[in-house]
């Protein structure tokens, strides 16, 4: 009877702690969700890196999430410009630059904690290319409304609002750039919404929302097992989207239109196999361009002459 009595209390206890845990964990990926897709006020002060961190602030960071300050435009076009707000699920803001007798509208889509001021430099390129340009403040960032981001999941419609009204305005060689999550609302905006562009210009999208929140929970070293997976239910829940089915390898299975796929080979946040998943997939024409030395960054500036030519090609073979 006795030990009857203790496997009972051994088993309560037990009990009580994974439960414990599951709740703390679930807390922990609640705030870490919240965070990861609201941004924090503009003035707030911006996580640092893990490996600049002390141990209080790690144990901030672990518990609570990391902080992102609203993105900000820090600068505007040197070229002359048109201030254009749309309505789409959001509002938002972009910015038209017309080229002289241009060749067509590059639509510009910035990555997550970007914003448009951020994409000036590769517009000055296109510019000088010979094509207009369309840059978008996606919802949470510049000066579009809000401080949420989906991580490319709403956002996508946000790409059909800017191509339905350059459309609307006669515009008939329309392409798509976008970077990081820019290049997933690309995938799934044309997957699901059916618009035909030109062509599509992705810059190192992620395979999967779990895989990409996997990188996410690597670069702060905590582990991504279960965490990973709860962070993305719960990423879903709260932004009104069932997040495990936000795979942009799954999106390419519909592309069709010719696209230029570029990835920096030393990228920590999007592996290679996710960029190939994400190739194999595409049904249209396709071009792979890889940047050895790369990350997940601006390839303008290791790349610049690789990356004008190799989108300059990509443009004239699709006129």
């Amino acid at each position: 009877m006795l030990g009857s009595n203790r496997k009972r209390k051994l088993t309560k206890h037990l009990v009580i702690i994974f439960a414990s845990v599951f709740i703390l964990a679930n807390v922990i990926a609640f705030f870490h969700a919240y965070k990861f897709t609201h941004f924090a006020p503009p003035n707030a002060i911006k996580t640092l890196e893990p490996q600049h961190q002390n141990l209080a602030q790690k144990l901030s960071s672990l518990f609570f999430g990391v902080n992102l300050p609203r993105p900000i435009n820090t600068k505007l076009p040197s070229s002359k410009y048109e201030v254009v707000t749309l309505n789409s699920n959001k509002k938002i803001e972009c910015w038209h630059i017309k080229a002289n007798s241009s060749k067509g509208t590059i639509l510009l889509f910035h990555g997550y904690g970007g914003q448009k001021s951020g994409m000036l430099d590769k517009a000055k390129v296109f510019e000088e290319l010979g094509y207009s340009t369309f840059i978008v403040d996606f919802m949470g960032s510049g000066n579009s409304e809000g401080n949420q981001t989906t991580i490319g999941y709403f956002e996508a419609e946000q790409v059909k609002t800017c191509f339905d009204y350059l459309e609307k305005l006669g515009e008939k060689n329309c392409y798509l750039f976008g970077t990081s999550m820019g290049a997933v609302a690309i995938l799934k905006a044309v997957s699901e919404y059916d618009i035909q562009p030109k062509g599509i210009i992705l810059e190192c999208p992620f395979g999967s929302m779990y895989k990409t929140v996997c990188a996410r929970f690597k670069s702060m070293n905590i582990p991504t097992f279960s965490m990973a997976s709860l962070l993305v239910f719960w990423g879903g829940m709260q932004n009104s989207f069932w997040a495990f089915n936000h795979n942009p390898s799954t999106y390419a299975k519909q592309v069709n239109c010719p696209t230029i796929l570029m990835y920096g080979q030393q990228d920590i946040k999007v592996s290679r196999e996710e960029i190939d998943a994400i190739y194999a997939n595409l049904k249209g024409k396709k071009q792979l361009l890889l940047f050895p030395n790369a990350g997940h960054e601006n390839y303008l500036n290791a790349y610049k002459k690789e990356w004008i030519n190799g989108l300059n090609n990509f443009l004239s073979s699709t006129p």
